[in-house]
């Protein structure tokens, strides 16, 4: 596994660095203090994993996180300061995929760092699988891809995999914890921000009116549908 982590501590390098040998010895790791020398590392290297700092002396990690997301779906986990809720919401909303708040444990890191590689990983489907139309979207189960109107569009794993959930079930309400569970895991039923910011990102991508959805539609304290 190659991990490319984008960070200008030494002693979280060092750390994040210790974390990863433990779990996988045979683990590649590059290190960039910089967001622009990251980027480029990103490019040339095509990590598993990026572990992103948000405080980075040229540009900070949510630009950094923004690039990525211009040429990459690789799984990042952004490190932010304890109690900075509002960074938190920030990054997901950016296009990161989790995030850890220092100081953090080895034990800590190497869950979210799992969970996140768990959730990268594309579902294995029937190739005889018939697409599904729902609405102006056409998702093709064989081939993983989306596209709205006719038109092509690219979605990371976890939103694909969100999408498929709610579509395979459209027209009934899927509950907050049943939706939290399926795609991020048992540990993360209460962590409604999550879902939160990814119904907004995929309302997005699909052109769904975000302030009165008619694709994605929330049942308040309940959890969301897609119209049928």
């Amino acid at each position: 596994m190659n991990v490319v982590i984008i960070e200008d501590d030494p002693e979280i390098i060092e750390a994040v660095s210790l974390c990863f040998d433990l779990r996988w010895p045979d683990i590649e790791v590059k290190t960039a203090n910089e967001g622009i020398a990251g980027l480029n590392l990103i490019e040339q290297e095509s990590p598993d994993i990026v572990i992103l700092d948000i405080g980075l002396p040229d540009i900070d990690g949510f630009e950094v996180c923004r690039r990525i997301r211009l040429f990459s779906d690789v799984p990042v986990v952004m490190l932010t300061v304890k109690d900075q809720e509002f960074d938190k919401v920030k990054g997901l909303e950016l296009g990161a995929d989790d995030y850890i708040t220092k100081p953090f444990s080895h034990v800590e890191l190497l869950a979210r760092v799992k969970a996140v590689l768990r959730r990268s990983t594309m579902p294995q489907l029937e190739e005889d699988q018939e697409p599904l139309t729902v609405g102006n979207i056409r998702i093709d189960f064989a081939s993983h891809e989306i596209r709205v109107e006719g038109r092509e569009v690219k979605l990371t794993p976890t939103e694909y995999n969100l999408l498929q959930l709610l579509a395979r079930n459209a027209g009934r309400v899927m509950p907050h914890r049943t939706l939290l569970e399926r795609i991020w895991g048992s540990e993360y039923i209460d962590s409604t921000d999550y879902l939160k910011v990814y119904i907004q990102r995929l309302r997005a991508k699909l052109n769904d009116d975000t302030q009165n959805p008619r694709l994605i539609i929330s049942e308040r304290g309940v959890g969301y549908k897609m119209a049928k």
